[in-house]
């Protein structure tokens, strides 16, 4: 290990805070702040760093673990990253030869400007009154914060889920901004149902607190969050993550319960309906062709969101627009979650393609 690069048990969750930021529909935030963490220093040039981006629900802490008093809202200090067996000092993205930038979504509800924040220009909350976002907005509002941390290029961008959407977006909105993406768990469009915000709302509201979204005075919809909490859990598979330890199925039950317990204590439900929405318009494929990047492209054996058949079509099109792709298959029983819970079967591959882009970094000249 390199010793002038800190080790990532000093973590820090910070902010950056920027004036009028103007969304895609027109509409201009007063003010943006992002929520972030950094692994690693970034070099003099500016262009040794990687973008880290995080799933729907989850957070932007993916690796390493908080000093004291550092971690971000609705986390706690201890708290492992998300990515830890893929990020770090030695690892497959190297912290001692990489400057990480993990930036949380505009619109969640880990410190960034969203839904449960206020609005400078009512003093009030937004609530359901919270403008709609697209990814390409969430994708914009990283730049912001990367032009202001100095970095100049990307080595690459990477993460799985909602973070594999924004690693798609950022290879067709910036396309000479980075060498490589990984996106992981994921897709280049939305796979979901077209109705599914509505399906999201009718379900938030059967609790009896929601109010039309208004229910911050209420005592919030936890009741419905728990639920939705759990359910998602199963669906990424976390039973099979989690059976080796709680055999009987009451005491698994009751251990994702307590598991989804502080995603329900920080969350806001506006903010998923918000990030849902965002995805109504997410679709890269029709602008393939503008992609530069290089692509890795990861998908779990099991994972029911994001099934492995859809590999061949990604692939297919993603050749046919002249993209240098290549594929994994990662053999994991853990579905969902398998990027994370099984990140050393496909650490070696993930290796040998940042240590491809960072060859590739040196070989050219700098052209922003």
């Amino acid at each position: 290990m390199n010793p002038d690069v800190e080790t990532l048990d000093d973590v820090e969750s910070k902010l950056f805070t920027s004036q009028n930021f103007q969304l895609e529909s027109g509409v201009v935030l007063p003010r943006l702040t992002i929520a972030y963490e950094t692994y690693g220093r970034l070099a003099a040039d500016g262009r040794n760093a990687v973008l880290a981006t995080h799933g729907y629900t989850s957070s932007h802490h993916v690796a390493g673990r908080y000093r004291p008093g550092g971690a971000a809202k609705g986390l706690k200090d201890g708290d492992i990253g998300t990515w830890d067996k893929l990020i770090g000092p030695g690892k497959a993205i190297d912290t001692n030869r990489l400057f990480v930038v993990s930036s949380n979504m505009l619109g969640s509800s880990y410190g960034s400007t969203n839904p449960a924040a206020l609005n400078p220009e009512t003093g009030k909350v937004y609530g359901p009154d919270f403008p709609r976002i697209t990814v390409g907005d969430i994708v914009r509002a990283q730049k912001t914060l990367l032009d202001h941390l100095g970095v100049a290029h990307l080595i690459a961008v990477a993460g799985p889920s909602y973070g594999g959407y924004q690693a798609f977006q950022w290879a067709v909105t910036f396309p000479d901004f980075m060498h490589g993406i990984v996106p992981a768990v994921t897709a280049p469009r939305n796979v979901g149902l077209p109705q599914a915000t509505q399906l999201l709302i009718d379900r938030l509201a059967k609790d009896p607190n929601w109010n039309g979204g208004w229910y911050y005075d209420r005592g919030g919809v936890a009741t419905a969050l728990m639920q939705m909490r759990v359910d998602t859990l199963k669906s990424y598979g976390i039973e099979a993550q989690l059976r080796g330890q709680h055999p009987e199925p009451a005491a698994l039950e009751a251990a994702i319960r307590e598991l989804a317990r502080p995603w329900v204590e920080a969350f806001d439900a506006n903010s998923l309906v918000v990030l849902r929405r965002a995805l109504e318009t997410y679709d890269t494929t029709p602008a393939f062709a503008r992609i530069k990047a290089k692509v890795l492209y990861v998908l779990s054996r099991t994972d029911k969101l994001f099934p492995p058949t859809l590999a061949p079509g990604v692939m297919a099109a993603l050749k046919a627009a002249g993209v240098d792709a290549r594929y994994v298959d990662l053999d994991s029983a853990f579905g969902h979650l398998a990027s994370a819970a099984d990140g050393e079967k496909w650490a070696p591959a993930l290796a040998a393609f940042m240590a491809e882009l960072m060859a590739l970094e040196r070989s050219e000249p700098p052209t922003g």
